[in-house]
């Protein structure tokens, strides 16, 4: 989950500790959550609705540690809206447990990159749901970014070669991870809704809690009892993915999201390397070529936002009596 995007443009000078602090917050946020997939994976053999469970039920740890600290904790479990809670903890879900099963079929670097179809697909779905008006520039981004993901994906889709797709393991993880990044576009929709009514730190709590109470519907699914190690390797990932959200959430306190956003890139670099050194995973050139185009688009896309954004300020300011 995301931090909700500021009203407007804020200008660096604006933020207590500059934009720097803003940038390292954020690539440390990435490092955790690059960590805990690679600690998910080395686990093999647990389910994934089990891995949702022990990433959701150990993140609440350090959330409530730091919320009880900063005297939020109490804010943070007031919500006027309890059920929009479990719609975006439900779809949310939903999108992690496939993210996770693609994990486990799916080399680290390439899960990363289809998961970055997910900001691509929030666009096209505000303009044709929410009605929202999305320029030319953006939807020619969009669909760039799209093209970037097909040819990712295209080798893992035996079906189009006469392949038995149901059988390949690959194939089946990378449309559980195309479709997991379709649901994660759908929980960051639910979570504009939240902003509306809900404080940030509600809007994390009840998260990892409904997260974690949805996943226990997973057991009759078949549940495993992990062995030492893989205890080991879930706590420290809940932790991680904790600690992370915190630092997703603090980040944005220091830049504006324009500034930061495109830090997220950072995680294909670490997982390529990390998917190389622990699991000898080495990427295809249709993957790097891929999320190549793919990230050229997101950055593409958040820097038309951030220079429309700055023409929307100076034009309140010019209207400003």
């Amino acid at each position: 989950m995301t931090s909700p995007k500021p009203a407007h443009p804020t200008s660096p000078a604006q933020y207590a500790g500059g934009p720097l602090r803003g940038i390292v917050l954020k690539v440390l946020s990435v490092c955790c959550f690059v960590v805990m997939a690679t600690l998910l994976k080395a686990t093999e053999t647990v389910p994934a609705g089990e891995l949702v469970f022990f990433r959701c039920f150990f993140a609440i740890l350090p959330v409530v540690f730091y919320l009880a600290w900063r005297r939020q904790l109490t804010s943070a479990l007031h919500t006027r809206n309890p059920w929009g809670h479990v719609l975006r903890a439900f779809i949310g879900v939903s999108a992690m447990g496939l993210g996770f099963f693609a994990l486990t079929r799916l080399p680290l670097p390439e899960t990363t990159a289809i998961s970055y179809a997910t900001p691509l697909l929030i666009v096209v779905f505000s303009a044709l749901l929410l009605k929202e008006r999305v320029h030319v520039f953006r939807w020619t981004a969009v669909l760039v970014g799209l093209v970037g993901v097909v040819i990712i994906l295209w080798p893992r889709l035996t079906v189009f070669s006469g392949g038995d797709a149901l059988g390949d393991a690959a194939t089946v993880g990378a449309i559980a991870c195309f479709v997991a990044a379709i649901f994660s576009a759908f929980a960051m929709m639910q979570v504009r809704k939240l902003v509306q009514t809900e404080r940030t730190e509600a809007i994390v709590i009840y998260f990892f809690i409904c997260a974690t109470l949805l996943s226990l519907l997973t057991i009759p699914f078949g549940w495993v009892w992990p062995d030492p190690g893989q205890w080991l390797l879930l706590i420290v990932a809940g932790f991680a993915g904790g600690i992370g959200q915190l630092l997703l959430t603090s980040c944005y306190r220091y830049a504006d999201m324009s500034v930061i956003a495109p830090f997220e890139y950072v995680s294909l670099i670490l997982t390529i390397i990390l998917g190389l050194v622990v699991f000898a995973e080495v990427p295809t050139l249709s993957m790097i070529f891929g999320a190549t185009i793919i990230v050229a688009s997101g950055i593409a896309v958040i820097l038309r936002e951030h220079y429309l954004g700055l023409d929307r300020v100076k034009a309140r300011e010019a209207n400003t009596p």
